[in-house]
């Protein structure tokens, strides 16, 4: 039986809520609820009221469309309090079996058990090979043999006043939190191809008020990274260069912008009202080129030097994806491949049937992909059932399905 998810994405600039059925080859969207984001800036909520409106509005909408009560969702998250270690967990195994659920359950579990500011909470702990004595880059042990079972994991934490200030937000709207996914572990999971998480790849989701980093290698994520620049910053600055309200900057950034100057004509010319009772003026939307191909050049070079400093940035055959509704800008993904040294191609969710056809846009990239990671997840009573009755295991053994779908499966199917 196929799964009915609800993915609510929480940005800077939109609120999206999908209603979706999950099957095995394509997301059939029930319906859809997009709503302008209000108490939102760069990931994090400094409006508790104001969100909690926009997040009823988009989750009504979706309701109407669907005719599907949203009860709970998967959430979004980003922001710049997002961070990233590395950690290693180890268990012995029985001689006289092999290794089953609950080990793999165990070793994540002393992965997990690291030391942590008491104000950041663990967000996700993805494993990315598993060791066996001594054995390394084994990606499902289990049936197998061994005395020792060790687990690389990647662990993302965010801060707990981040996360309880959005669950407050959420649950004031009526959405029980099924969990917080990070947005470019969704986006990645709705744009890329096996082939390109088994090569290496980065996945850069640009956003209003961030630009968000998954580093893919072997199949699973090895790294993420969030940069505090975003869409948002290149109105900033045609705001400030053209002296207009910033919903016109965006406005012309969406229909005149350009990233690479060089590919832009001289003659080129449209008209905006600025500030003042002035009459309208003529802009050289090559001008208009060169302002935003500035801030985007900064963008990749920051997103650059994050990928050196993860130490993968060798790793990379498959180069960069890049997605998010400011991926939008013409001539951005030339400026990116410039400055990355590497293949880059622009993305949207695909596979998407039914009431779909808005979303098939690297806006909704990590709406779509909230459905697709929520795929192994009962969104049930049943998890409802668990939690109440105190069955930890239970709840554990569906997050530890969920965790291990970022690891490839080694049977081909």
């Amino acid at each position: 039986m196929n799964e009915i998810v609800v993915g609510l994405d929480i940005g800077t600039h939109k609120i999206c809520t999908i209603v979706g059925e999950v099957r095995p080859d394509d997301i059939y969207v029930l319906g859809a609820g997009i709503e302008p984001s209000r108490g939102m800036k760069k990931g994090v909520v400094n409006d508790v009221q104001a969100l909690i409106a926009a997040v009823s509005a988009s989750a009504h909408k979706a309701e109407k469309s669907s005719g599907y009560q949203i009860r709970r969702a998967f959430v979004s998250m980003a922001g710049r309090h997002i961070a990233s270690l590395t950690s290693r967990g180890m268990t012995a195994i029985s001689s006289t079996r092999s290794i089953q659920e609950e080990d793999l359950d165990k070793v994540m579990d002393n992965a997990r058990a690291i030391a942590i500011p008491h104000n950041r909470e663990v967000l996700h702990v993805v494993p990315r090979s598993y060791t066996l004595d001594g054995q390394e880059g084994v990606r499902q042990p289990i049936g197998m043999h061994a005395f020792r079972l060790e687990v690389d994991a990647h662990i993302i934490t965010a801060s707990a006043t981040s996360i309880a200030n959005l669950e407050q937000a959420t649950e004031g709207a009526g959405i029980f939190v099924d969990r917080f996914i990070l947005n470019p572990l969704a986006s990645g999971d709705a744009v890329l191809t096996e082939q390109e998480r088994e090569s290496g790849v980065v996945v850069i989701d640009i956003g209003g008020g961030t630009t968000d980093i998954a580093i893919y290698v072997e199949g699973t994520v090895w790294h993420t990274a969030v940069i505090d620049i975003g869409g948002d910053h290149v109105s900033q600055d045609i705001t400030y260069w053209m002296h207009v309200p910033f919903e016109l900057a965006e406005d012309v950034k969406v229909k005149h912008g350009h990233a690479n100057q060089k590919t832009v004509s001289a003659l080129e010319t449209f008209l905006v009202e600025p500030f003042g009772d002035g009459m309208p003026q003529e802009v050289k939307r090559k001008d208009l080129a060169m302002v935003i191909e500035a801030r985007v050049e900064e963008m990749f070079e920051l997103v650059h030097k994050e990928i050196k400093r993860s130490g993968y940035n060798g790793l990379l055959r498959a180069g960069a994806v890049i997605t998010g509704g400011s991926s939008q800008i013409e001539g951005l993904k030339d400026v990116a491949a410039t400055i990355l040294k590497c293949p880059v191609r622009l993305a949207k969710p695909e596979k998407l049937t039914g009431m779909a056809d808005a979303l098939k846009n690297p806006s909704y990239s990590t709406s779509v992909g909230l459905l697709r990671m929520g795929l192994d997840f009962d969104i049930g009573y049943e998890i409802d059932d668990k939690l109440s009755s105190g069955n930890g295991s239970g709840f554990a053994s569906l997050l530890s399905n969920f965790l291990r779908r970022l690891l490839p499966d080694d049977s081909g199917e």
